[in-house]
């Protein structure tokens, strides 16, 4: 069996934190839940990445870059959002003004 590579569980953990925080403030998103985790969890494990590639340095927990999988994962909520207001099905009939 292989090992399992920190910088997932960190982006795991990193996700799921950012998500929470972000259900905490916003609410109202239980339908959307396991895309909006998801969508953290990339994002934060692409931001680790990229933070790589960059060469951020600061808050590093070993090799995994805290601040820009902070950042990643708030990108991929807003690409989620983004994806669910694009995608959401337009109201039919006649709708109040």
């Amino acid at each position: 069996m292989p090992p399992i590579a920190p910088a997932l569980v960190l982006a795991v953990l990193v996700g799921v934190f950012v998500a929470s925080l972000y259900v905490l403030v916003r609410g109202r998103t239980l339908s959307r839940l396991p895309f909006v985790v998801g969508g953290s969890v990339l994002g934060a494990w692409a931001g680790d990445a990229a933070g790589g590639l960059v060469g951020i340095t600061l808050l590093s927990i070993g090799d995994f870059r805290l601040p820009a999988a902070v950042i990643g994962a708030a990108v991929g909520i807003a690409i989620v959002e983004l994806l669910s207001v694009l995608v959401a099905p337009k109201p039919e009939g006649p709708t109040a003004p």
